[in-house]
């Protein structure tokens, strides 16, 4: 081997390692766009089995089809935003008025109310709180302030939705618009199998999508029923964020819990604790609970056994691990892509003593 060799050696490595550089440098400036591109892929999956319906049941025409669909997730939607937009701005226009004074004040009464209902009355409550200076050093103005950037973001917000309904148009109205720029880097001698594995995770992935769509459906009918007869206040939109927040396995639910009955305690801050506070919170966790044992033992299930083909526990361990590696984004998108690679796999390795084992239910 002699000098020129060893030295375009390095040159070519030195020149992939840049290349291999530059792409990532390029992702990272476009990762909105291509946050864009996943969402909008999600939601074409969401909407794949209304496009089939209408074209292959009622006979219409794929852009009418794809039109309908659109304007059908577009104004479920505007439905969502008309029930909840007007909670939220309702409370943000109270806290954006709120007097930080009172708050701080009502929370130390909350305090005070706990710490007696313990019987930890013994201790100088308000001396105590003067020493300790918790209250004082908790910023009670930033909430105004972060309602006020939430406002700002509205506009970046109006930018990235019409990108994704451009883009979901498109997806839907060729569903192999992904597929064949993916076979631009697929050898000619492997596009079919690139095919039938494609058009498998699109069936697979829609009817996972779709089924957790139900799931949110499911838990927050009950979290509603259960906040409405304990008497929370806008119980809805308490529902409908629990039952979001289940989206992100293990994780989610945790901060439901939280998410849920903070908001109970603080709906009630200035009533008493033992009598009011108290009773309510035990009983809005009751209702987390049940909803939590219905879709653990129910919902979960049906749609792991009946969508991704994969069995409870096998699906545990991947999001774990992926959790582990990639935090609550690996979370999310662990069962989608687990069930991308299985079906890659069979197709490519049948063969394969594990892969038929991982494979056996596709």
């Amino acid at each position: 081997m002699n000098s020129n060799t060893i030295s375009n050696g390095i040159l070519k490595a030195i020149g992939i390692i840049l290349g291999i550089a530059l792409i990532l440098y390029f992702l990272y400036q476009i990762q909105s766009v291509i946050g864009y591109v996943a969402i909008a892929a999600v939601i074409s999956l969401i909407g794949r089995p209304i496009v089939l319906f209408l074209e292959r049941r009622l006979k219409f025409k794929n852009t009418i089809a794809v039109i309908v669909t659109m304007l059908v997730l577009l104004s479920l939607f505007i439905g969502l935003v008309g029930l909840f937009i007007p909670l939220v701005v309702k409370q943000g226009q109270n806290l954006s008025l709120l007097d930080i004074d009172l708050l701080q004040e009502n929370i130390e009464n909350l305090y005070i109310e706990i710490l007696k209902y313990f019987d930890l009355h013994k201790i100088d409550v308000e001396q105590s709180l003067k020493d300790s200076n918790l209250l004082s050093k908790i910023n009670f103005a930033m909430i105004p302030n972060f309602l006020n950037s939430v406002l700002s973001g509205l506009g970046s917000f109006s930018i990235g939705l019409f990108s994704v309904l451009f883009i979901s148009f498109f997806f839907l109205k060729d569903s192999r618009l992904f597929e064949n720029g993916i076979l631009t880097f697929i050898p000619a001698n492997k596009e079919s199998r690139w095919k039938n594995s494609s058009t498998k995770i699109k069936d697979l992935l829609s009817r996972y999508f779709v089924g957790l769509i139900f799931q949110i459906l499911i838990l927050f009918i009950i979290y509603t029923i259960g906040l409405l007869i304990i008497g929370v206040e806008n119980p809805i939109v308490i529902a409908f964020l629990c039952a979001l927040l289940n989206l992100i396995p293990y994780v989610g639910p945790l901060i439901g819990a939280a998410l849920m009955l903070t908001l109970t305690m603080t709906s009630n801050l200035g009533e008493s604790f033992s009598d009011v506070i108290l009773p309510k919170t035990f009983w809005v966790f009751i209702v987390f609970m049940i909803g939590q044992l219905i879709d653990n033992f129910g919902s979960q299930p049906v749609i792991f056994s009946k969508s991704v083909k994969s069995h409870p526990l096998e699906i545990f361990l991947v999001i774990l691990i992926t959790g582990i590696l990639f935090g609550i984004i690996g979370l999310i998108i662990a069962v989608p892509a687990y069930t991308a690679i299985k079906v890659i796999l069979k197709e490519f390795l049948a063969e394969n003593k594990i892969v038929k084992k991982l494979t056996k239910g596709l």
